[in-house]
């Protein structure tokens, strides 16, 4: 099988899909806050302010590549162990910048790399806290 697109170690693969997912979310009205910020608990790939200025959101970052096979999505990796740690980040990043009286939620975006191009998926609320 010919490659039409260079590989890329994976973490240069999530970093670049984190810069992607941000300036995806950015175009839709999304004001990036940090990027990959840890917390006691874990960590968070994007911490953003959603479109109606008020909503803090915690987004994961998926990222892959395209395969022949088809695969499975990105978003499927982010299971039940995965969906308590973002919960538990999401809480600490709410308690640690005294955000309790606003609302929260925890979005998952899906960034899949082909040789045709980037296809990003945003998944709103895909943990529920």
């Amino acid at each position: 099988m010919r490659r039409f697109f260079r590989r890329a170690p994976p973490r240069t693969l999530g970093r670049a899909g984190e810069r992607r997912a941000a300036r995806w979310l950015r175009r839709r009205g999304y004001r990036v806050l940090a990027r990959n910020l840890h917390v006691g608990v874990g960590e968070a790939d994007l911490v953003c302010r959603a479109p109606d200025k008020k909503t803090i959101v915690i987004v994961e970052v998926k990222t892959r590549r395209a395969r022949d096979d088809g695969g499975f999505a990105p978003e499927v990796a982010v299971g039940a162990a995965k969906s308590r740690k973002l919960t538990l980040v999401a809480q600490s990043v709410m308690k640690q910048n005294r955000w309790t009286d606003r609302p929260v939620r925890i979005d998952v975006v899906a960034v899949t790399w082909s040789p045709g191009g980037v296809r990003v998926r945003h998944l709103p609320d895909a943990v529920r806290l």
